[in-house]
């Protein structure tokens, strides 16, 4: 078969693969449609601390069942959550096994969806509408994260809210609480063709490079503050705003995965009473609301930019590293 590797810091190729084996339990996937997420980006830079080269990335992806499926019969549209827990540790026995203590993925710790079949364990694969388009199929995981995150941070409908970063997570996440209700959506983004994306998606967006983003949260809000912010960029700079523009008894929510330690204002965060919140990937519930809105909503395929052939790898790859209009960046196998 053919697949995209990931051979070393900066360099994927696209090349033959030997067919997946099939454990025990696992079914076989012809792909479909198949996402650059930021973290293929980061095994890409080299920088990913489990992902080792040759690795066949890619855990954003759809397809149709080819063989191994006790229910789903042959050709049935399908998705994938690409978690892989333990199953014996306490978050796993307890139910929360999204936070598994050695959580693994599909397209990291084993060979993904960037080749024309992948191999994954019947329980993780999904089912699709038959009406829905494989192309949206592959929005299913980022989408799942946006809506784990906007559940899991106790959003209201009606609460004012302020988004940063304008990437494929960020927009998903905007989209997420438009759909259950919010209006006053202000996205900050630095980069000019995302924040381009933004607006077009009709959302407030201002770039903290040229704008000050606390007189607009301030206007929008009545003089409040947001009631929530969503931390969707993962850069130093943006933690240093968060505690100014929520309101008092506001509340955070990290979504970004920031690599190093960052300072963020705790004596701030103290004196306004605030609520930080935690999040980390998404729930089979959280799999299953997405898919509901990707199938209700067209809204999020707007952010797929560009569907490349895989012989174009490298081109995927550069597009999302070198400053184009890029958001959302798929390979079609």
């Amino acid at each position: 078969m053919k697949a995209i590797f990931y051979e070393g810091a900066e360099h994927v190729a696209f090349k033959e693969a030997e067919m997946p084996k099939l454990p025990e339990g696992w079914a076989l996937i012809k792909t479909s449609h198949v996402g650059i997420c930021g973290t293929d980006l980061n095994i890409y830079a080299g920088t990913h601390p489990r992902a080792a080269a040759p690795l066949i990335m890619g855990h954003e992806f759809s397809g149709t069942v080819l063989e191994g499926h006790p229910t789903l019969k042959e050709g049935t549209k399908v998705t994938v959550n690409p978690l892989l827990s333990c199953g014996t540790c306490g978050p796993c026995v307890s139910g929360q096994s999204h936070v598994c203590e050695s959580l693994k993925l599909i397209g990291i710790d084993c060979d993904g969806g960037m080749a024309e079949y992948v191999a994954a364990p019947v329980d993780s694969i999904i089912a699709l509408p038959e009406e829905m388009n494989l192309e949206a199929g592959a929005l299913a995981e980022p989408v799942a994260v946006a809506v784990h995150a906007v559940r899991q941070g106790g959003y209201v409908p009606g609460d004012r809210v302020v988004v940063f970063g304008a990437g494929t997570i960020g927009l998903c996440v905007a989209l997420v609480l438009r759909s259950l209700g919010a209006t006053d959506i202000i996205v900050a983004e630095t980069n000019e063709h995302r924040l381009a994306m933004a607006k077009e998606l009709g959302f407030v967006a201002v770039n903290p490079l040229s704008e000050d983003v606390h007189s607009v949260v301030l206007e929008h809000t009545n003089g409040l503050g947001a009631d929530f912010v969503f931390d969707c960029a993962g850069h130093p700079s943006v933690l240093t705003q968060l505690t100014e523009l929520v309101k008092v008894r506001g509340n955070i929510i990290i979504v970004a995965a920031y690599k190093k330690p960052a300072p963020v204002n705790l004596l701030q965060g103290m004196f306004k009473e605030l609520s930080i919140q935690f999040v980390r990937v998404y729930t089979p519930r959280d799999f299953e609301i997405a898919i509901d809105l990707l199938n209700s909503q067209s809204s999020f395929e707007k952010m797929i930019t560009h569907v490349l052939p895989p012989e174009e790898a490298e081109k995927g790859f550069e597009l999302l590293t070198t400053g184009t209009n890029a958001v959302k960046v798929m390979y079609s196998f």
